[in-house]
């Protein structure tokens, strides 16, 4: 697959993420990072907006599935499982191997699958090279670590091109 830090969608949050509108480009699953994606670091559950988004993505027919490179032993589990959806845990983002598993244990092809993620080198590049569409997020929270202000700085001309992106989309 091709080597892109572009993203196919920029969205502010997962609540810009329309379910039809997924469903309507054939997306049947929607994988989807958590920390700064889904919740805040170190958010042991998910609050009850995330819970919502989720009920309309399944009334949609579109499956939710938690692809974490997290290294807290449990972490993605027990945010799954309050959920209620399937998980997966040190996923090596990017290497493609983590979304292959999970489609494949979905029973999806990359036609029927995007990524959400709030990260262009991990979440961005390996949906992109897994040939899923690749939905970027704002970061739910900064703060905290000096490392995330440099990373998401580096960031920043790929996010403008996939918010340009979007505009021609339109």
């Amino acid at each position: 697959m091709p080597f892109s830090l572009i993203p196919d969608r920029v969205c502010g949050s997962i609540f810009d993420i329309r379910p039809e509108a997924l469903r309507a480009r054939g997306i049947t699953l929607l994988l989807a990072d958590l920390d700064n994606t889904l919740a805040k670091y170190g958010q042991k559950e998910p609050d009850g907006r995330v819970s919502a988004w989720r009920d309309a993505l399944s009334a949609a027919g579109v499956e939710l599935f938690l692809l974490s490179n997290s290294r807290k032993p449990g972490r993605a589990r027990r945010f799954a499982q309050a959920l209620g959806i399937p998980y997966q845990g040190h996923s090596g983002k990017p290497g493609t191997g983590g979304y292959l598993r999970a489609m494949e244990r979905m029973g999806r092809t990359p036609e029927q699958t995007a990524m959400v993620g709030d990260q262009i080198f991990t979440d961005i590049l390996g949906a992109r090279r897994a040939g899923v569409l690749a939905i970027l997020v704002e970061p739910i929270e900064l703060k905290g670590n000096p490392g995330r202000y440099l990373r998401y700085a580096v960031e920043t001309p790929f996010r403008a091109a996939g918010k340009r992106r979007n505009r021609r989309d339109t």
